[in-house]
C-alpha cells in the first residue's frame, strides 16, 4: 500500500489539465482545509474530491469489489475512508465551501467528455 499514489493520480492529473485549458486556476492539496483537497479554486470557493472508486468505496461500481483475503480488514479500511469523506464534506460544508466528488469511474474513456463538461457547468 506504501506504492499507491494519494497525489496526482491519473485521473486527478485530467481534471487539473482540463480545468487548466479552460482558465480556470486553483491550488493543490490544501492543508489547512479539512480532508486536503485534491483541487482548490479558491475564486469560486469550491473544492474538488477526486476519489479512486477502490479506495473510497463507491456503491454499485464495477471497479469497486473487496479483496478475498483479509476482508474484514479491506472493509473496515474502506468504511473509515468513506467516513471520513463524509465527514470532511460535511465541515466544508459548514464553512460554506462547494463541494465537488468526482469518481474514477467517471473518467473512463467512454464517460470522460460528459463528466468533465458537467464540472464546468457546476463551477
Amino acid at each position: 500500500m506504501s506504492r499507491v499514489k494519494s497525489k496526482n493520480t491519473k485521473p486527478e492529473m485530467l481534471v487539473r489539465k482540463f480545468l487548466f485549458a479552460h482558465g480556470y486556476r486553483y491550488t493543490l492539496h490544501d492543508k489547512k482545509l479539512p480532508g486536503k483537497p485534491d483541487i482548490v479554486l479558491p475564486k469560486y470557493r469550491t473544492v474538488i474530491f477526486v476519489h479512486g472508486c477502490f479506495w473510497h468505496g463507491h456503491k454499485n461500481c464495477k471497479y469497486f469489489t473487496i479483496p478475498k483475503t483479509r476482508t474484514a480488514w479491506w472493509k473496515n479500511k474502506i468504511e473509515h475512508n468513506s467516513a471520513n469523506d463524509k465527514k470532511n464534506i460535511k465541515l466544508l460544508k459548514k464553512d460554506n465551501w462547494k463541494v465537488i466528488e468526482i469518481w474514477e469511474c467517471k473518467l473512463k474513456a467512454q464517460k470522460q467528455q460528459t463528466t468533465l463538461l458537467k464540472l464546468l457547468k457546476s463551477l
